[in-house]
């Protein structure tokens, strides 16, 4: 096996150009599983980790822009944790302080897992894909980048650089659910983004189709149903149960090892209710809860 750790991101495309069958290594958490169970035997291998090209965080023209080799540590902290509050949930969620400390960004975007923590987000964020080869560079919506179960829209050569997620104004949060409440996969996750000054509403979900999903029915009908107001929404328990029933109906859920269609259908509908509690104020009981907080007997 030939290793090389190029020094520059020009380095790194021409190696892709001249063997786009080279097998990208940055954090390693997903790919050297496959390594060590024997599904992969690359004959070439490049990291891309130290790439000062695919590093940093930085806020640029309105938007977040996410370096391929940042760390799920580093979507912890600022300027993820005020521009995109729900990269620094889902990014708290993934494995252990190791894995966090090794995974990054561009791994979950190679993988195109359909479980892939970050990209639920991403979605609800109608964020950008960045990805450059030999011969230039090109932007790819998230909703077109994966295409299938670990599947993804990179052509040969070409390798990811950067997500760049617009910055909102609003509530923003990302729930999941599996089989214990840590280092687990997720068996259904959701991420939801408001933006007061657009007066739209975003969600993701994870795990319960064959990519991340949108749910366009479901937030376009409950923008036009919550009270919009300078510092969030307003929303009753009739809207959280009817914006619970049409983000079920926009899963694709298969039964699989870790969970039934059936399962996964049901708590996809209860994580969306969950997270609009969270996000809006009541008006029927007076009670506020804001993202981040507790969603009192929701079941």
């Amino acid at each position: 096996m030939s290793v090389t750790i190029p020094e520059s991101l020009v380095t790194a495309l021409a190696i892709l150009a001249d063997d786009p069958e080279t097998m990208v290594l940055a954090g390693g958490t997903d790919l050297m599983v496959e390594v060590n169970d024997g599904r992969r035997d690359p004959a070439r291998v490049l990291v891309v980790a130290r790439l000062p090209e695919l590093r940093g965080l930085r806020i640029e023209g309105g938007e977040l822009v996410v370096g391929a080799a940042a760390t799920y540590t580093e979507l912890m902290q600022e300027p993820v944790r005020s521009a995109a509050p729900a990269l620094a949930y889902a990014s708290r969620t993934i494995g252990s302080p190791q894995i966090r400390n090794a995974g990054t960004i561009g791994g979950n975007l190679g993988t195109a897992s359909p479980a892939g923590d970050c990209l639920p987000v991403l979605v609800a964020l109608d964020a950008i894909v960045e990805v450059a080869s030999a011969a230039g560079a090109r932007a790819i919506p998230i909703r077109d980048f994966c295409t299938g179960p670990k599947r993804n829209a990179l052509q040969p050569g070409e390798l990811i650089v950067a997500a760049r997620v617009p910055v909102q104004r609003g509530p923003q949060d990302y729930l999941k659910v599996g089989v214990r409440n840590a280092m687990v996969i997720a068996v259904a996750s959701l991420a939801m983004a408001v933006d007061l000054d657009a007066r739209t509403i975003g969600v993701g979900l994870g795990s319960v189709g064959p990519t991340p999903l949108a749910a366009d029915d479901a937030t376009t009908w409950l923008a036009g149903r919550v009270e919009w107001g300078a510092h969030g929404i307003t929303a009753t328990p009739a809207d959280a149960a009817e914006f619970g029933r049409r983000v079920a109906d926009a899963a694709r859920a298969i039964d699989d090892h870790r969970s039934t269609a059936e399962y996964r259908g049901h708590a996809i509908g209860v994580l969306a209710r969950r997270a609009l509690r969270r996000a809006a104020r009541w008006d029927a009981s007076g009670a506020s809860e804001q993202a981040g907080g507790g969603d009192g007997a929701e079941p």
